[in-house]
């Protein structure tokens, strides 16, 4: 099956709000997330919980989209983090309820990261100093919803092909200064 995301999920967007020094809630901006949509920093609650209305705190499973700047990426939210909101960067889409037994958030949140969808998005973003992506085009990404057991291995595949470059990496980190060392010795 094959759908737009504004048939399976509401969107809305995430709030304005002046971070303090000791608060009870997280204000998600994206500074907190590397391109690929991984927290990439510590959180600490930075926001009043009496000026948050409920509707905006986010819920296990929330899929947020940063849609304005060039790093256009999204991330799924997990509960057992501190309470949260998101900031006006990010579009919040939470799946409806009749496709809660259909699609994983985690696979929304891979799909929309995939260069077809990137590709799109890009490509239907406005603005001159900083670009954005309007709700409506978010709305408008068509995305494939196969059966849960095929999202769920799509997901385990890509955690394995992450996890096996970050293995190279290491590993070419690991030869580089083997061979330093080496040539090191071999002048001294």
């Amino acid at each position: 099956m094959k759908t737009n995301i504004k048939h399976i999920a509401n969107i809305q967007t995430g709030i304005f709000a002046k971070p303090i020094p000791e608060g009870q809630i997280v204000y998600l901006q994206a500074k907190h997330f590397n391109e690929n949509g991984q927290l990439i920093s510590s959180l600490h609650p930075d926001l009043k919980a009496e000026n948050i209305s409920d509707k905006h705190l986010l819920r296990h499973g929330d899929v947020l989209f940063a849609a304005k700047g060039t790093k256009n990426f999204a991330a799924w939210y997990e509960s057992k983090n501190l309470p949260a909101v998101a900031s006006t960067s990010f579009f919040v889409i939470r799946i409806n309820d009749n496709f809660q037994d259909k699609i994983v958030p985690e696979f929304l949140t891979w799909y929309i990261n995939q260069p077809i969808s990137q590709k799109f998005l890009k490509g239907k973003a406005v603005g001159s100093s900083i670009v954005s992506i309007s709700k409506s085009v978010l709305e408008e990404v068509e995305i494939p919803i196969p059966d849960l057991e095929t999202q769920k291995a799509i997901l385990k595949i890509t955690q394995l092909r992450n996890l096996e470059k970050i293995l190279k990496c290491q590993i070419e980190s690991l030869k580089e200064k083997q061979i330093q060392q080496q040539i090191i010795n071999v002048i001294k």
